[in-house]
């Protein structure tokens, strides 16, 4: 339970201290005056949503701080996501949000801790109901989302909606799958390219040594006459390089006679022979050439229908080059593969979901035999306690249709209510009674305490709409919910606040030209009573009456 509420700068409340105790705590005051402030502090507290608007105006930020004791049965769950985020494990916790400009800051047992751990704390040690749910209530859906956590069967739900996000899953891998198939129309375009391209048989590199060879036959008149004049400088009789080579060994050798130390010129010699080697090789290679380079017409024909049939591939196709051409080609051919493949693919993706369907319409069915058995206790439930607070003759049922089975199961609820004996039930989105509506409200959600036991319950202004000898019962209520767990309540009914255990006054006053809301303990809640009533010497009385009844009542 809260214990301890510490307020700094958090919109009208420059600075509140408020120590909290077990049963029935009423806020009460006058409108505007800070009270819904207040709640909404200790929805922060537990992890709701913070907003840098509430900064008190000329403060740098605004922090709301906690003690929270910790049930002896919740203690080994909330230890054990303490432990999970390496949070130390200490009984009651201390938690403090602190919200700048720049940011929301949270803590927990002085650890920095992120919001989501701080809202799944906050979610197993309180619950938190404005009159605004009343809205939330009528939706059938969400009545659907209170029956599974009345019925506690949220292991259940999370196997429908596991079950579903596959299936999804599965959808989307399909439909990635139908994206990149090959339909029949271009599978007969790439295999008319890939035939074609077999065809033709084209070789890596092919047109770049063909066009070599080709441009030297295009030239081989030219070639054989270069290669002829060259050949006959280097090796064709007297006056040639190697001929000349031979004469300037023959002087090197006389010069070896003459000189004055024998093998001077020795390395000369060497020398000149091997030029004379390197010459004649030269000229054997030369025409080598020659040789090799053939005048056909025929063979020229032929190489020419091949380069031609080479580009055409190649501008048909788009490339640039042989590699390229075989690339898209080798492309064409997996995406031919897919395709061949692609009827096996859909009938293993037909089989997957067959399967996940039926995992699924099982699982919904389980989960829709354990929610009719639910619904049952539940309405038993809500009836009792509708009964407590003045809706002896009502009427209340749950209907369910079936639906194809999803993250929610296979089942859609509308809860139909009638408020009176005699009268049909409606769903209780039709219902106009917003009175009628708070004290559904309030009978609901005490069955959904009950059912979670939650340390805490918060009702933000619970009896908005109703009076009378309604209001008495709706307090009774609240005090005998406070029996068992913390209650905390705004109230504008001095009926339903004089049955409370703990009164809290929010007060708004005006210091420094600066407007001030302070939460106050009151000891005797008999002057606030009668302001609720309507202030005056009557109204002081009746409230005197009033707290004096509610004591003897309880004693």
């Amino acid at each position: 339970m809260l214990e301890y509420l510490s307020i700094r700068d958090f919109a009208l409340i420059e600075k509140s201290e408020i120590e909290l105790s077990c049963g029935f705590n009423v806020v009460t005051g006058e409108s505007g005056a800070g009270k819904s402030i207040l709640m909404a502090a200790a929805a922060l507290l537990f992890g709701g949503r913070a907003d840098r608007a509430a900064i008190r105006t000329g403060a740098s930020f605004a922090e709301v701080s906690g003690v929270v004791g910790v049930p002896e049965n919740l203690r080994e769950k909330v230890s054990e996501r303490l432990r999970e985020a390496d949070v130390p494990v200490e009984f009651p916790l201390t938690i403090r949000r602190k919200i700048q400009n720049s940011g929301v800051r949270n803590f927990v047992n002085d650890t920095s801790v992120g919001v989501r751990l701080l809202g799944e704390i906050g979610a197993m040690l309180a619950d938190f109901h404005a009159a605004t749910d009343q809205l939330d209530l009528a939706i059938p859906a969400r009545q659907l989302e209170m029956l599974d956590r009345f019925a506690g069967l949220a292991p259940e739900r999370d196997v429908c909606r596991s079950l579903d996000r596959e299936l999804a899953s599965l959808g989307v891998e399909r439909e990635n799958f139908e994206k990149l198939a090959v339909s029949a129309e271009n599978a007969e375009i790439l295999r008319e390219m890939v035939e074609t391209v077999d065809r033709v048989n084209p070789a890596p590199d092919e047109e770049k040594e063909l066009s070599g060879r080709y441009r030297l036959i295009v030239n081989a008149r030219e070639v054989l006459e270069l290669c002829d004049r060259a050949r006959g400088i280097l090796d064709d009789g007297e006056g040639s390089v190697v001929d000349r080579l031979g004469e300037t060994c023959r002087l090197l050798t006389s010069l070896e006679r003459l000189a004055q130390s024998p093998g001077a010129t020795e390395k000369f010699i060497s020398d000149c022979e091997r030029l004379q080697e390197n010459a004649e090789d030269l000229a054997r290679r030369i025409a080598d050439l020659a040789e090799s380079t053939d005048l056909d017409a025929e063979a020229l024909q032929s190489m020419e229908a091949r380069l031609e049939e080479l580009h055409a591939l190649k501008r048909r196709y788009g490339v640039a080059s042989e590699e390229e051409l075989l690339e898209k080609v080798g492309a064409a051919r997996a995406k031919l593969a897919k395709f061949s493949d692609a009827a096996a693919c859909r009938a293993e993706f037909d089989a997957r979901e067959k399967a996940l369907r039926a995992k699924l319409d099982a699982a919904a069915e389980k989960l829709s035999a354990h929610r009719r058995k639910g619904a049952v206790a539940l309405v038993a439930e809500i009836k009792k306690n509708l009964a407590d607070i003045g809706f002896t003759g009502c009427r209340l049922e749950i209907e369910f249709s079936r639906i194809e089975a999803g993250s929610t199961g296979c089942d859609q609820m509308e809860i139909v209510f009638s408020a009176n004996a005699g009268e049909d039930a409606r769903p209780l989105r039709k219902i106009a009674s917003s009175g009628e509506l708070a004290r559904f409200m309030l009978a609901f959600k005490t069955v959904l305490a009950d059912a979670d036991d939650v340390p805490t319950v918060v009702f933000d202004e619970i009896d908005m709409n109703i009076g009378g000898e309604t209001a008495h019962r709706v307090g009774e209520k609240l005090r005998a919910l406070g029996a068992h767990r913390q209650i905390l309540c705004i109230s504008h009914l001095a009926q339903v606040a004089a049955r409370a255990d703990h009164h809290f006054q929010v007060g708004k006053t005006t210091e420094n030209g600066r407007t001030v809301s302070r939460v106050v303990p009151l000891s005797d809640p008999v002057p606030e009573l009668a302001r609720m009533l309507g202030g005056g010497e009557s109204a002081l009385r009746h409230a005197a009456d009033l707290a004096a009844s509610v004591r003897r009542k309880t004693t």
